[in-house]
This record gives C-alpha cells, structure tokens and sequence, in this order.
C-alpha cells in the first residue's frame, strides 16, 4: 500500500459501508404485501459484498404451520344429530396438529379415547377401539362442527363449543 495514491484502491470499510447502504435501499424499498420483487444488479464495487445481511427493517419470515394458530386443548362440549343424537364432552390434548383425548357421550357412560389431527382449519378425529366413529369438520375459534360416520355409514352432523 505504501506509494500508492490514497483515491487508486477504496478500502474495505468503504465497500462495505457501500454494500449496506444499498442492502438498506433494497429492502426499504420491499412491498411486505407478499409479492415477488425484482431488482436491478447492484454495482460491481457492491457486488463483492455477499454475505451482508439485511436490513433490521426487513420483515421476518413468516412460518407456514397453521396448527399453532389452533388451540384446541382442554375441554368442549356439543351435541349430535342424524342417525344418533344426543351430547357429548370432549377433553383434549394438543402437541403441534396431533391431537389425544377422550370423549363421553350421553349414551355411553365410559369415556371413549380418540385421537385426531388438525390442519388450518380442519379437524378429523375417531374413536380408538371396536367402535369405528369418525369426525370430520372446521374449527373456527372457539366452536367447532362437522359431521360423523358410524363403521362407515353415513352417520349425521355435530357441533362442539369450548367450555
């Protein structure tokens, strides 16, 4: 460096100065409306600049798991109707969109275990034994419906509340 005119080479700090200011530029510039941006190449001197990260501005990343919005743990009560009717109360246990209970009927004394998923919005769930009940339905807050099959026969509608 000795000899050599202070304005022949920019210094590290300079380009990365540079690099930043364009970054920033770049990313105040973004549309957080989820659209595609396009940008122009930066210029040569910014360009050797690779690993600047962004702008504290820019927004984080979203994640795409809706389970987590859903919070379907504890206890709901709710009735059927169709082919069976009566009442029912459901206790749950949610990890990630898996969900473990148990559920009572009305006209079934002993609670029955269920297992089950939800996804966004949908729920399906089914008793774990001999009995063969399927649920399939959406979840909207804190209330929930569907509708119910019997060993695979056409069974009728439900709706469910969180107590």
């Amino acid at each position: 460096m000795r000899g050599e005119p202070i304005t022949a080479r920019p210094s590290r700090a300079v380009l990365l100065v540079a690099a930043v200011g364009a970054v920033t530029a770049l990313a105040s510039g973004c549309s957080s409306s989820g659209g595609t941006a396009t940008t122009s190449t930066p210029p040569a001197p910014v360009a050797r600049v690779t690993s600047t990260p962004p702008s504290s501005s820019a927004a984080p990343p979203t994640s795409a798991a809706p389970a987590a919005a859903v919070n379907l743990s504890g206890s709901w009560s709710g009735r059927y109707g169709g082919a069976f009717t009566g009442t029912f109360k459901l206790s749950w246990q949610q990890t990630g969109s898996s969900l473990r209970g148990t559920i009572t009927l009305s006209t079934e004394p002993n609670p029955l275990t269920l297992t089950g998923t939800v996804t966004g919005t949908a729920i399906s769930f089914g008793t774990v034994g001999s009995a063969a009940i399927t649920y399939t339905g959406t979840v909207s807050g804190s209330s929930m419906a569907g509708s119910y099959q019997v060993g695979g026969a056409p069974g009728g509608s439900w709706s469910a509340t969180k107590s």
